[in-house]
C-alpha cells in the first residue's frame, strides 16, 4: 500500500474530479511520504491520500481513521437486539438470551444469523470484533467461517456453562472441557491470522470453580484470550457470593481461578469495589465499558474515569443483545452522555462540582474515540498490531465521508479534521463509512 500526504485544496478547487485533482497534487509538488510524516502547518490541512488497488482520494469533509473495536460482543443474540429491555440481567437471561441460544443447533439458522451481524459489524466500522457464540462447537464454527469469508478481524469463543442454567441449554464439565478443546483445535487449524479462540466461561454463576480452574489452564497452555462478565448487576453480585462464600470478592472468584491475566476482557465492571479495580489493574486485565447495555438493562453506570485513573484498561464493547445496537458508534455516544450523567448521581463531591459547572468524571470525546480505537486494542492485548496508524502495524481503517448523499448530517461549511470527528461521534453512523479496510484488505466500499 503507498501512502500520501497531501494538502487537500478541495474547498479552493469544489469542480475538480478524481483526475484533475490528482493532476494538481502531482504539479505541486507531493510526495510518497511516510504515514507519521502528517503535519498541521497553518490554516491548511494535511490529509491522508492512501492507494489499494486503485487510488481513493480523500475530499473535503471526509478522514481517514482506525478501524473501531467492539471489546464485548454476544453474536448469536442478535435477533434479540431491542428486546425485553422490559426485565433486569438474570429474568431477561431466562426469559429471551437462553431460548434463543438454544436455537444454534440449527447450523443453517446459525449461518444466517451470524452472516448478517458480522456484515453489519462490518458496515458499522468493526474491523476487530471479540465474540460469544454459544456452546454449540459446530454452530461456532459457522460464525468463524463467517468471519474469515468476510474478512473481518476476530475473537470467537464457544460458551461455557456447567451449572445454574436451563435443562434445555447447558452442559457437564466434561463435555464443555471436550468441546472446548474441540473449538479451539479446529479453529487454530483454520491457521487464519485474523480469527483466534477465545475463552468464555458465561459468568460465575454458570460455572463451578474447576470449570473455571479447567479453562484458565485451557488459556495457558494455548496463551490465547479469556472473556467473561463481571459485576454488571447488583442481584448478579449477591448470586456469585452466595455460591462462593469462601471468596472475598467477584474479581477473587476469577483470580482464584486463574482467569485473570493480561489477555483477559471483562465485560461491564459497573459495581467494582475498590480492591477489585486494584486487582484487575494488577493482573493487567481488562474491562469493556458497555454502556448502552448498562442503561437497557438497567444495571447502572459504570465509572470509566476511575478505571482509567486507576490503571485498569478500557475498551468499549456493544453487548449485543443486551446493548441494541451493533454499532460502537452508538456506543460512543452511550459512553459520552452515560458518563455526565454519572456526575449528577456520584458521589456528593461530584454532584456538588457538577451542579458549580465542573465534571471530572466526564469523558471527552477524544477519550471516548481512544477507547473505541487504540483503547480498545490495548484491552484485548492487540496493541502491536492495531488500534492507530503508526508504522508497522497492520492496516484497520474507515474512510469517513460527513457529506454524501446519503449521510445523516448536513455540512454547511468547512470543518477542520477534529471537528468532522466530532460530528461523526454524535451524529454519524453506517452511512458516513465508505470505506472499511482490515490487514489492508477493502471489506466495504459505498
Amino acid at each position: 500500500m503507498t501512502v500520501y500526504i497531501t494538502c487537500l485544496l478541495t474547498s479552493c478547487f469544489p469542480s475538480l474530479d478524481t483526475r484533475r485533482l490528482k493532476e494538481v497534487f502531482l504539479k505541486l509538488g507531493i510526495k510518497e511520504m511516510d504515514l507519521n510524516d502528517g503535519k498541521q502547518n497553518g490554516s491548511q490541512s494535511y490529509y491522508i491520500i492512501a492507494k489499494y488497488n486503485e487510488d481513493f482520494l480523500i475530499f473535503f469533509s471526509e478522514f481517514l481513521m482506525p478501524g473501531l473495536v467492539d471489546t464485548h460482543i454476544h453474536a448469536c443474540q442478535y435477533p434479540n437486539a431491542g428486546l425485553g429491555y422490559d426485565r433486569p440481567l438474570l429474568g431477561w437471561l431466562e426469559e429471551y438470551t437462553f431460548p434463543l441460544e438454544a436455537k444454534y443447533s440449527d447450523l443453517k439458522f446459525a449461518k444466517k444469523v451470524y452472516d448478517s451481524v458480522v456484515r453489519k459489524t462490518l458496515d458499522c466500522g468493526t474491523t476487530t470484533a471479540c465474540y460469544f457464540s454459544t456452546i454449540h462447537t459446530n454452530g461456532s464454527m459457522v460464525l468463524v467461517e463467517s468471519i474469515i469469508e468476510q474478512g473481518q478481524r476476530a475473537l470467537v469463543g464457544k460458551v461455557n456453562m456447567n451449572t445454574n442454567h436451563p435443562d434445555y441449554y447447558g452442559e457437564t464439565t466434561e463435555s464443555s472441557l471436550k468441546e472446548t478443546q474441540n473449538f479451539i483445535d479446529l479453529l487454530l487449524n483454520k491457521k487464519n491470522d485474523l480469527v483466534k479462540p477465545v475463552i468464555t466461561p458465561r459468568f460465575a454463576i454458570t460455572c463451578d470453580m474447576k470449570l473455571m480452574k479447567e479453562l484458565a489452564s485451557l488459556a495457558k497452555k494455548y496463551d490465547i484470550h479469556i472473556q467473561t462478565h463481571i459485576s454488571e448487576n447488583i442481584k448478579e453480585i449477591s448470586f456469585v457470593k452466595e455460591l462462593f462464600p469462601d471468596q472475598e470478592s467477584y474479581g477473587s472468584v476469577y483470580d482464584s481461578a486463574g482467569l485473570l491475566t493480561n489477555k483477559t476482557i471483562l465485560a461491564h465492571g459497573v459495581h467494582l469495589s475498590d480492591e477489585e479495580i486494584k486487582l484487575l489493574a494488577d493482573r493487567k486485565s481488562a474491562i469493556s465499558h458497555c454502556p448502552l447495555s448498562n442503561s437497557h438493562l438497567k444495571s447502572g453506570i459504570c465509572n470509566v474515569r476511575k478505571l482509567l485513573q486507576n490503571g485498569v484498561k478500557v475498551g468499549l464493547g456493544t453487548d449485543i443483545s443486551g446493548g441494541c445496537s451493533p454499532s460502537i458508534i452508538q456506543v460512543m455516544q452511550g459512553a459520552l452522555a452515560s458518563s455526565v450523567h454519572l456526575c449528577f448521581c456520584c458521589d456528593e463531591e461530584s454532584k456538588e462540582l457538577a451542579y458549580e459547572g465542573e465534571y471530572p468524571l466526564a469523558l471527552d470525546y477524544q477519550e471516548v474515540f481512544y477507547l473505541a480505537t487504540l483503547g480498545g486494542a490495548e484491552a484485548l492485548a492487540m496493541e502491536d498490531k492495531i488500534g492507530n496508524f503508526k508504522v508497522g502495524k497492520d492496516f484497520d481503517a474507515l474512510l469517513v465521508s460527513m457529506k454524501d448523499s446519503s449521510s445523516p448530517v448536513d455540512i454547511h461549511m468547512p470543518y477542520e479534521t477534529k471537528e468532522l470527528i466530532q460530528k461523526f461521534m454524535y451524529l454519524g453512523d453506517d452511512r458516513n463509512i465508505k470505506k472499511v479496510f482490515v490487514s489492508g484488505r477493502l471489506v466495504k466500499s459505498l
